[in-house]
């Protein structure tokens, strides 16, 4: 056991969860286990808390002391909801981003809670198919509340057309906002230096822990902030290059092989 492993911050898609969206009865074991030890085991995601509620309930992580990075990094929040850290995108952030999207005819959906406002595009949306727990409202944009809280957008579409429109956003777009892909078909849009790393740093002042504690497992780009950012990063097998190039630590098997039961078994048990 390495003992200086306090906290292990899991990403969902592509790393804790399998290709059916399912944790394996091997990690949900190894989790347990690790928490019975007094390890704190942390969901950081890019969704919602409400769209997370079926795997708190798998893996018993629903009281006053456990928490959830959420809107990667936008929310940083205890299960019951108490929310201990927010950042969100402003009304001028949102119709910005709502400008470059439709200039590029790319999906843009505009993410307020658990409500996604889907606002009128020139290709539709796939977000639908990606979310079912959360409440989708068609809208235009003019519809759409100028005091409204706004966590991220997302534009979800076939992912070629995704990465060749990708490459024709102004510069200055990716020097006023987070943009990364969190699957091939889904890019997210963030405020600037809201990351899942500056979640995680707003959790451990809360738990008196420093980076060097944090075990933080992933394998999109979305996941490269934290784990560049912990004392142990770990990249899945399946976890793209970027990643693993950060990672300190490099699984020898996928998300479909339990490779989070794995790394906990060598590393933290």
């Amino acid at each position: 056991m390495t003992k200086d492993i306090k906290l292990i911050a899991l990403d969902l898609d592509g790393t804790l969860l399998n290709s059916k969206k399912k944790i394996s009865a091997q990690n949900i074991e190894a989790i347990q286990v690790a928490r019975q030890k007094g390890v704190e085991v942390v969901l950081t995601t890019g969704r919602p808390l409400a769209a997370i509620q079926p795997f708190l309930e798998t893996l018993e992580m629903l009281d006053f002391d456990d928490f959830s990075i959420t809107f990667n990094g936008g929310l940083v929040q205890r299960n019951t909801g108490e929310i201990l850290s927010k950042k969100v995108l402003s009304y001028e952030d949102v119709r910005l981003i709502k400008q470059e999207t439709s200039a590029l005819e790319i999906p843009c959906d505009i993410l307020s809670d658990d409500i996604v406002y889907v606002t009128k595009s020139a290709r539709p949306s796939q977000y639908t198919s990606l979310n079912s727990l959360l409440e989708f409202h068609p809208v235009t944009f003019e519809q759409l509340p100028q005091d409204g809280i706004y966590n991220k957008i997302v534009s979800c579409t076939d992912a070629d057309f995704l990465d060749v429109q990708i490459r024709k956003f102004p510069k200055e777009l990716f020097e006023r906002f987070e943009i990364f892909k969190t699957r091939d078909i889904l890019l997210e849009f963030m405020p600037k230096g809201i990351n899942k790393a500056f979640g995680l740093s707003k959790l451990i002042e809360q738990l008196a822990l420093t980076p060097d504690n944090v075990m933080a497992m992933g394998d999109e780009e979305n996941d490269l902030s934290m784990i560049s950012w912990a004392g142990y990063g770990v990249a899945m097998k399946n976890a793209v290059p970027k990643v693993k190039q950060a990672a300190n630590i490099i699984s020898d098997f996928t998300n479909d092989q339990h490779a989070v039961a794995q790394v906990i078994q060598e590393y933290v048990l």
